[in-house]
């Protein structure tokens, strides 16, 4: 049977026109399944110079990843794939002021960069995979402010702009004091932007970068308040889908964390914007499912903020390899390593939470981001009154391996409990011994002189099937005597671990104070 392909005003349909019509819907079906119409659909995107430029644009802020199994673009894929080894490499202030310079009208003063509608812009604050970032004036409300303006090469495609549209109507609907506000949207231009709420400082990723891994009580302080960010938009019914360093803005007067960049924000229930096989967000931070290019829900966002602890904490993220492929591997099918072997500092109960949210399993996880921000905020409080200790063997260090081990202590016993409930009603029958139950048997068989020599072999049967329940019992008993000497034993560790090191605080001023006697 021969296929028909999709003529290039069809596949220029899927560029330029809106994602919810017929037409759009239609020709994504069978793109979706073609590949000689994807590899057409990839060169109508774009010439050469126009591949260039997304390569530096996305350089700068690690690229969204495609999993495209076409190969007639792997030149693009391979230069992509550098840029994504050195994600900070293309960015250049200078350059990207002069890009932007052309698109705005004349300045009101020699030190700006120019003006946009009634804004002043100061200067490029930074760029992202859809666009560049600028510091800018509002001079009717005479208040800083940050534009997002929409990268030139996509101002022409249908989709990019509905996207970008998207991102501040998403934006715009989370209204909390750990995300950014959006003041103004304006799509309707040759150059489409976003009016947002500047603030002062840098970025988690910045920070991190110039200072290393963060205290404990850093940790926790900024993950309440992204769990609190994030419990917003959940609430609205959207997913960030994006949730990184870099999109974590720290405020430099308070401390303040707010979370930016709504770019890959969905309607949870936007099942006509889900296309199969495309991935969106940044490599390193992406869920399991999210790598698989698998529907998603609030629990991805979850588990990519389980990645920002683990950077916090231990300066890396979780998941690295040398390709973004590699990665995504990994974050599918490999185990993390526990961040407390990276920094021996991070307590226990903050790896347990770490550990739980990088769950591959989504119904793993926690439930929602509030659960997540009540935990750490928990934790955070407790760390500021008396301090978070560690366990002093490594073997109890895995939260799931301790659940486990309590889980399955507790169903011994219950177990134990419920046979010797039933062995104590006034009906059950006494499990005699093995000399016992011969006799027994003899005695119940000889005086009746049974003929029928089937009930004799039930009744044999019946005592040995007690005999073997009574040894079952047994190896019951003892094995919930040891798991509940086990847990015992994993519970008291802390004190135990205490009482050592108060004792060897004890030794150590003893010496000193022998020492200082003996030097007088």
């Amino acid at each position: 049977m021969e296929v028909k392909h999709c003529n290039d005003d069809r596949l220029q349909v899927l560029l330029s026109d809106d994602e919810g019509s017929a037409e759009f819907r239609a020709a994504a079906r069978h793109v979706e399944t073609c590949k000689t119409c994807q590899a057409r659909l990839t060169t109508l995107a774009g010439e050469e110079e126009l591949w260039s430029d997304a390569q530096q644009l996305l350089a700068c802020d690690e690229p969204r990843w495609t999993m495209d199994e076409t190969s007639s673009h792997i030149d693009s894929a391979s230069r992509l794939n550098s840029a994504f080894r050195n994600p900070h490499s293309a960015f250049d202030s200078d350059s990207d002021s002069d890009s932007i310079r052309h698109l705005l009208s004349a300045p009101n003063h020699p030190e700006m960069l120019g003006r946009l509608g009634r804004y002043d812009i100061e200067r490029v604050i930074g760029s992202g995979g859809m666009g560049i970032v600028l510091k800018a004036h509002d001079s009717e409300l005479n208040r800083p402010i940050a534009i997002k303006v929409l990268a030139a090469h996509l101002a022409h495609v249908g989709a990019a702009r509905e996207r970008f549209a998207r991102e501040g109507r998403a934006a715009a609907a989370v209204v909390h004091e750990h995300v950014v506000a959006i003041y103004n949207v304006e799509t309707e231009g040759a150059m489409p932007f976003l009016v947002m709420q500047f603030v002062p400082g840098r970025s988690l990723q910045t920070r991190v970068d110039e200072d290393g891994p963060l205290g404990v009580e850093q940790v926790l302080r900024i993950g309440v308040q992204a769990a609190a960010g994030l419990a917003a938009a959940h609430r609205q019914g959207l997913v960030h889908r994006d949730v990184k360093p870099s999109n974590i803005l720290l405020e430099d007067t308070v401390e303040r964390a707010v979370l930016t960049d709504f770019g890959l924000a969905r309607a949870m229930d936007d099942a006509s914007l889900t296309q199969t096989g495309i991935v969106a967000g940044t490599p390193h931070y992406m869920s399991p499912e999210q790598a698989a290019g698998g529907p998603i829900d609030h629990r991805s966002d979850l588990f990519s903020l389980g990645s920002v602890l683990y950077f916090m904490a231990t300066g890396r993220p979780p998941f690295r390899a040398t390709g973004s492929l590699a990665v995504l591997h990994r974050i599918c099918r490999e185990p993390h390593r526990p961040a407390w072997q990276l920094n021996a500092e991070i307590p226990d109960e903050l790896c347990d939470v770490i550990d739980r949210l990088l769950e591959k399993k989504p119904g793993r996880r926690y439930a929602s981001a509030e659960e997540v921000g009540q935990h750490l905020a928990n934790l955070l409080s407790r760390a500021q009154q008396r301090g978070l200790g560690r366990r002093r063997f490594r073997l109890s260090r895995s939260w799931r391996r301790r659940h486990t081990a309590i889980a399955a202590g507790a169903a011994i016993a219950l177990t134990t409990i419920v046979v010797a409930a039933f062995q104590g009603r006034p009906d059950a029958a006494i499990v005699p011994t093995n000399n016992e139950q011969a006799a027994s048997a003899k005695d119940t068989i000889a005086p009746s002189k049974v003929a029928d020599s089937e009930a004799t072999d039930e009744l044999l049967r019946v005592h040995q099937s007690e005999q073997q329940f009574n040894n079952e019992l047994a190896v019951a008993r003892g094995a919930a005597n040891q798991a509940t000497r086990e847990t015992m034993f994993l519970q008291s560790g802390d004190e135990s671990w205490a009482r050592e090191v108060d004792a060897l605080n004890r030794e150590i001023s003893n010496l000193e104070v022998e020492t200082n006697n003996r030097s007088r």
